[in-house]
């Protein structure tokens, strides 16, 4: 008998299976807290950048744009628009990539 034969078949996946499989549902978000207080005003403006850019990557690795190549500034800026964010800053579309860039 070949060996290919012995090995257990893998479950189907979104992509393989006959019928659609039932995904997990969405996660509930976290209780939103106060930011620390005290810290220096550049430490928030910071934080807050991360969260836009980290948004703004998910939504767009959602959309389809995998590679930092695709995400151009107007891409970057147009995904904001349709998430309802305020549109990026340069800074925040180079964060944005560079996100993209370290998950890979």
């Amino acid at each position: 008998m070949p060996a290919a034969a012995l090995k257990p078949k893998p479950l189907p996946t979104q992509s393989t299976a006959k019928r659609p499989v039932q995904l997990d549902l969405p996660y509930a978000p976290v209780a939103k807290r106060p930011l620390p207080a005290g810290r220096p005003r550049e430490w928030y403006v910071t934080h807050n950048r991360r969260l836009k850019a980290m948004r703004l990557a998910i939504a767009l690795l959602d959309s389809g744009v995998y590679v930092p190549n695709q995400a151009r500034n107007e891409t970057i800026r147009s995904t904001a628009r349709r998430i309802g964010v305020h549109p990026p800053s340069d800074t925040t579309c180079h964060m944005v990539r560079a996100l993209m860039r370290y998950t890979r």
